[in-house]
């Protein structure tokens, strides 16, 4: 029978995996500096060694873990204070007892001093509480910090999903909005028996395709995202009979860089929206300067006082929003809404 494991049981399997070989290292790192020190700097012989610098740290080792996997979790992480320091205060006692209790049985090696003196009951076990407290503390300091870390790492997932969230829903609102648009302007056409509504229908087509297929990723090419401008202003001047005016200017070079995909829409509809495209002596002005690393987008257009949009401002609060999560401190937006134009600004560190 073959057995399957999720891949979120094997990271885990791996993840603790690794905790504890870098546990192991450590302290293979500790008892090893520990011996060799003691090596070189007493006469003690090998089994002494052994004794004091491994079983000794041993014991101990065994009390950190006690404390950080079974006395933490289980007193202090449910705020059990009192539990906790009553088995801690236990757990010390009778570890002192039965590391007495290895003293004896190697009373030459452990309790008894270099002029043959034997220490006594109450110094070797005051002197072993000491060194317990240093392990219970050192536990409890790595525990806190791990689980310190690890919360912040989940809230940073916690955030971060959170943003991804809301940026596909703002990015899922704009091609209805734009799609309600269009088919606005292509009905128009059709309602007129205009010739140019197969045109309209194919560049609309066009659109739509770089939409759904092209901007999935997080950054599309710059270049693209022009190109899907160009088409959504053609679209514009189908629907205006040829007679929509746009001064339209790319300045700088336009090579590898990326932006955010359906960004800069939602100021050219406003503008085709809300202000007058049919008046050749004040064409809506598009520029957009560019250069390896900066964007600088700026439109205006004259208003159009009878022209309301009876839904509100989706677009640009929307891409507003998009703004602040993509590119957080990295971009100026200004608006001028004054009596008879609109400016918007925009720059962004690409």
């Amino acid at each position: 029978m073959q057995v399957s494991i999720s891949s979120d049981k094997q990271s885990r399997i791996i993840k603790t995996g690794w905790q504890v070989f870098w546990h192991l290292l450590f302290w293979l790192g500790i008892i090893s500096l520990f011996l060799f020190l003691a090596h070189s700097n007493t006469k003690l012989g090998n089994k002494e060694l052994l004794i004091l610098f491994l079983l000794y740290p041993t014991i101990n080792i065994s009390l950190f873990y006690i404390n950080f996997l079974i006395y933490i979790p289980k007193f202090l992480d449910k705020k059990r204070y009192w539990a906790y320091a009553v088995f801690i205060i236990i757990t010390i006692i009778a570890y002192g007892f039965a590391k007495y209790g290895v003293g004896l049985i190697f009373k030459e090696y452990v309790l008894v001093r270099m002029k043959g003196e034997v220490i006594t009951f109450a110094s070797y076990f005051l002197s072993t509480v000491f060194t317990s407290i240093i392990f219970v503390f050192l536990s409890t300091v790595l525990k806190f910090t791990t689980d310190w870390f690890l919360n912040e790492r989940i809230q940073h997932d916690l955030e971060n999903q959170r943003l991804s969230a809301e940026l596909a829903f703002l990015k899922s609102q704009i091609n209805p909005h734009f799609l309600f648009n269009s088919l606005n302007s292509i009905y128009s056409l059709a309602y007129q028996r205009s010739e140019t509504t197969p045109e309209a229908i194919l560049k609309l087509s066009e659109i739509m395709r770089y939409m759904l297929y092209e901007c999935n990723d997080n950054k599309v090419d710059l270049s693209k995202e022009l190109q899907y401008l160009h088409n959504y202003i053609d679209l514009q001047k189908i629907r205006f009979g040829n007679k929509a005016f746009i001064d339209f200017k790319v300045l700088g070079d336009v090579t590898n860089q990326q932006i955010a995909p359906l960004l800069l829409i939602a100021f050219i509809e406003n503008a085709f929206k809300h202000g007058i495209a049919n008046d050749a002596t004040s064409p809506i002005k598009l520029l957009i300067n560019v250069d390896q690393c900066n964007l600088h987008f700026y439109i205006q257009n004259k208003k159009h006082t009878h022209n309301r949009d009876a839904i509100g401002g989706i677009g640009l609060n929307n891409v507003q929003r998009r703004l602040n999560l993509l590119y957080p401190h990295k971009h100026t937006l200004k608006i001028r809404d004054e009596v008879d134009t609109y400016t918007c600004e925009l720059s962004i560190v690409l």
